[in-house]
């Protein structure tokens, strides 16, 4: 399993529920990624997508506590153990944790690789997800070129966590 989200510099992914920049580059990578893929998210990220509907193309996994949401489309799991019944029979290297704070922070070390947009910029989050720079078993394995949009300058990194939990 792997993740997938833009943080700013102090790894803020968010802020009122929606992302801290609009950078197109990024959505490319985001879509060329997770296409045909299984992306896990939480049921706060499904309703700030667009009409709150699953992304075309993945299959859409949702994570929820809540017994009584239950939107069309998806895929819900209510623990860690659900989820990792679900994924037994998926390609693990084609499912993307996408989303929120919340669901990162729970699976990222049940995730092989991260793929990060690092934007150089504080984005006045209101959300952040753990520095992968601070933790001793990730470590970066691929630093892209740096990117300039709409007077943003960000770059792709792939980590790499060398103490993957089993789920």
């Amino acid at each position: 399993m792997n993740y997938i989200v833009a943080v700013d510099k102090n790894w803020g992914i968010g802020k009122n529920n929606d992302l801290l920049f609009s950078l197109r580059g990024d959505m490319k990578f985001f879509k060329e990624t997770t296409m045909g893929s299984t992306v896990v998210m939480g049921d706060r990220t499904l309703l700030s997508l667009p009409k709150s509907e699953p992304l075309k193309g993945r299959d859409n996994v949702v994570m929820t506590l809540d017994e009584n949401f239950k939107p069309d489309g998806v895929t819900l799991c209510h623990s860690i153990e659900d989820l990792g019944k679900y994924l037994k029979e998926k390609n693990p290297e084609k499912v993307f944790v996408m989303g929120g704070a919340t669901i990162y922070n729970l699976l990222y070390d049940y995730c092989e690789y991260a793929y990060i947009t690092k934007v150089d910029a504080v984005g006045d989050a209101d959300v952040f997800i753990k520095n992968l720079d601070t933790l001793d078993h990730w470590e970066m394995v691929e630093e892209g070129k740096t990117l300039e949009e709409n007077g943003l300058k960000y770059r792709f990194c792939k980590y790499k966590n060398n103490q993957i939990k089993e789920m």
